[in-house]
């Protein structure tokens, strides 16, 4: 009888055993689960959209394809009034006029559940000289402005990447050629950037950069030679390639901590270093 007790007992303590393990496999998979779910739920919620104007261009182009190499992007909506084909993304086609591109701004984004991020590389690529001074407004400071406006009044973007150049300033005159290089050129684009700043987003990165290596409106032979002259080219003059630009933005995009700032070729080389947020960026007006 004391043996039959015994076995028993020794039965019972294994199948107590057996049901422990069990019960806490059974915890640990739940708990795994709930990790998995918590994982996915972060990575959700840190998923983006893309809005872009200007992809047409050269520096557009390069935007959209690195774009498209991005986890943190699941989405990218181009605005243009041609058809591009481009693959991976949404063309919204319209008449590119002020109202008509803030109204489908906003229209888009309404179909939209996550952050939304406004890349614009918009502005009169050639033959700037042949502009009037309105002409060239038209473009680089009325449409952008439609633009960072339409951004706003989603209430779904806190973040616009605006390409300008280098030497732009709104004070500069209005008189002469509208050629890039020269003062008119310089005062639109600075009127450009102090049009999307005033709109009122939280965050604006505005971009400058010098001879844009890789544009179709760059000679080849200029862009073969300037990089002849680096050492004696004031860095924020520095060429740059188009790839060079839109990797920028795009790392300047992911990070929660940036600020609006300024980004010369020095700012933005260090924003292609790393994740890590600018110490050498630049003021507004600078």
């Amino acid at each position: 009888m004391k043996k039959i007790w015994l076995v028993s007992g020794f039965a019972l303590a294994i199948v107590i055993t057996i049901l422990g393990s069990t019960i806490q496999n059974q915890e640990q998979i739940l708990s795994d689960s709930k990790l998995r779910n918590n994982i996915q739920f972060l990575e959700a919620k840190n998923m983006k959209t893309a809005f872009v104007v200007g992809a047409s261009g050269s520096v557009g182009k390069a935007l959209i394809e690195e774009l498209i190499k991005q986890k943190d992007y699941t989405q990218i909506i181009s605005f243009g009034r041609r058809q591009q084909n481009l693959t991976q993304v949404t063309e919204v086609i319209l008449e590119m006029t002020p109202e008509t591109l803030e109204q489908a701004v906003v229209r888009e984004a309404l179909n939209i559940d996550q952050e939304i991020v406004g890349f614009s590389v918009l502005g009169v690529g050639a033959n700037t000289a042949k502009l009037t001074l309105e002409q060239h407004r038209a473009v680089d400071v009325e449409l952008n402005r439609a633009f960072a406006n339409g951004l706003k009044k989603s209430g779904k973007v806190r973040h616009l990447n605006f390409m300008s150049a280098v030497g732009a300033n709104p004070k500069a005159s209005t008189k002469g050629s509208g050629a890039a290089g020269f003062p008119r050129y310089a005062r639109v684009k600075g009127e450009s950037e102090e049009a999307v700043k005033a709109v009122g987003l939280e965050v604006v990165s505005i971009y400058r950069p010098g001879i844009i290596i890789g544009s179709i409106h760059t000679p080849w032979i200029l862009a073969k030679i300037i990089p002849l002259f680096s050492l004696i080219t004031p860095r924020n003059f520095l060429s740059i390639r188009t790839s060079e630009i839109a990797k920028s933005m795009i790392a300047a995009s992911t990070d929660t901590r940036v600020k609006s700032e300024v980004y010369h070729y020095p700012e933005m080389m260090q924003l292609l270093r790393g994740p890590q947020a600018p110490t050498k960026s630049r003021p507004y007006l600078n």
